[in-house]
This record gives C-alpha cells, structure tokens and sequence, in this order.
C-alpha cells in the first residue's frame, strides 16, 4: 500500500477523530477498578463512541470482536475484552482504540494503572510514555522513519527494558493501517522519507523483561515470553512544516 498524503481539510477530519479516540480511552480508564471486567471497559468505548456520532475502527477489523484491544500486565496487544477477566488492584490495562469518523480513523494507546501499582510498573510506564515522545520529536519534514525508531530503542534498551519487534505502528488514514510501517527499533537516517500531509501512528510496546513474545490460543492476545509486565503507549500525528502535530489529544 502506498503512503498516502492528507489534505488540510482530511487532516482537520483525522483531529475530529483522534479527539473523539483520546476521549473515549481517558473516559474508560479513568474509571477502571478492581472488580470491572474488561468486557466493562470495552463498554464505556462503545457508549463513549456512540454519544459522539463515531464508532470503533477497531470493530471487526480482521475480525476482531472488541471496540477496543485491552491487554493487562503481560499482555502486550490485542487482548479481547471478556466478562470473565476481572482487573484487580496493582494491574496495569493498555487501551488501545480509534474512532472512524467521517470516512476517516484514528488511533491511540494509554496504559493505566488500577489503583496502586508496583514501582515496577510505575518505572515501565513512564519510560514507555517518554519513549513515544522521543520519537514523535524526530518525525520531522525530510527525516527519515528510521529516525523515530532509533529514539524509541536507544531511550528504551539503555535503561534494560525489552522492545517489542513483532509488530509496530503504521500509516493511518481511510484506512487503519497504511504505510509505511514504523517499527520501535532500528537505524537512524534509514527508511521512507517523512513529508508533510502524511499521518502515522507511532506505538511503543515495550517489556519490562526481554524482546520475545507469543500468541495465546485465541489467536489473538500477545504475550511477553518472558512473563513480565508489558506497556503500551500510542499516539496519531500529522507531519507538518512546523514539526509533528498530535492528532490524538484532548
């Protein structure tokens, strides 16, 4: 697929829409507690969604039943929502979703702790979070895709923490997934050019131990091999003239 370029216009779209994704995940996981089900969680997306004439891009993509992936402690990506996964106090829940809006998708991740969590898991989530503004300061006009990846890894591996390299963040668009990928690690000064109008999404998943993963049996929940606690932060960004745009912020 190629890389396609957003007109004004479709950029101001693609806002409505990363607007509409920021506030259905914070609406969700500023009410996660012990005792909800994920199937709760992903309930709050569907109702935020339809009070604000959108739904769930994420519904039936590639077939998957959710409106959002919710994935707690090692799950990394993809956990389907289940009324028999109950979170508990010290959890943390990644809420990945993105709203289709007027012909157009956005995309986003937060992960959020359930009460209070371990230091552990504390650490994880804000080198994750720094991670992702890492690379979005290096999606600038003429750099390259390697870039990004490069900032995301360096600021990750040279504090310990594993990276995740099965799967990664994307083009967006009409589409959800567009090109160019952009992986979480690699070389700076390689891959596609970054131009104005392009929109990409990029999504540091990173472990507390160890790169590996693996897929559970429904085909569809990615876990850390290790066992150990996984974080997942995500944001939508327009390239422009004068740097990076957030797409996916109140």
């Amino acid at each position: 697929m190629s890389i396609t370029i957003k007109s004004k216009s479709e950029l101001a779209i693609m806002r409505e829409a990363g607007k509409i994704t920021c506030g259905a995940i914070w609406y969700a996981g500023e009410r996660l507690k012990p005792g909800m089900s994920t199937l709760d969680v992903d309930k709050l997306i569907g109702e935020y969604y339809a009070r604000h004439n959108s739904r769930s891009c994420f519904k039936g993509l590639y077939g998957f039943p959710g409106n959002a992936c919710i994935s707690v402690n090692e799950e990394i990506i993809h956990g389907i929502p289940k009324a028999s996964h109950r979170l508990k106090e010290g959890d943390i829940v990644s809420i990945d979703t993105g709203a289709a809006y007027n012909g157009f998708n956005a995309d986003s991740c937060w992960t959020f702790p359930v009460g209070k969590i371990s230091d552990e898991a504390k650490a994880l989530l804000e080198v994750t979070e720094a991670s992702l503004f890492e690379g979005i300061a290096k999606a600038q006009v003429d750099a390259r895709v390697g870039d990004i990846s490069h900032a995301v890894e360096e600021y990750c591996a040279s504090r310990g923490y594993g990276i995740v390299r099965n799967y990664c963040g994307h083009g967006i668009g009409r589409e959800v997934h567009e090109s160019p990928e952009i992986p979480n690690w690699g070389k700076a000064g390689h891959g596609p050019r970054l131009v104005a109008g392009m929109t990409i999404c990029i999504e540091p998943m990173i472990n507390v131990r160890g790169d590996d993963v693996k897929v559970m049996k429904d085909n569809w929940t990615v876990v850390t091999k290790s066992g150990s606690l996984s974080a997942h932060f995500e944001h939508m960004i327009a390239i422009t003239p004068d740097g990076p745009v957030i797409l996916t912020q109140p």
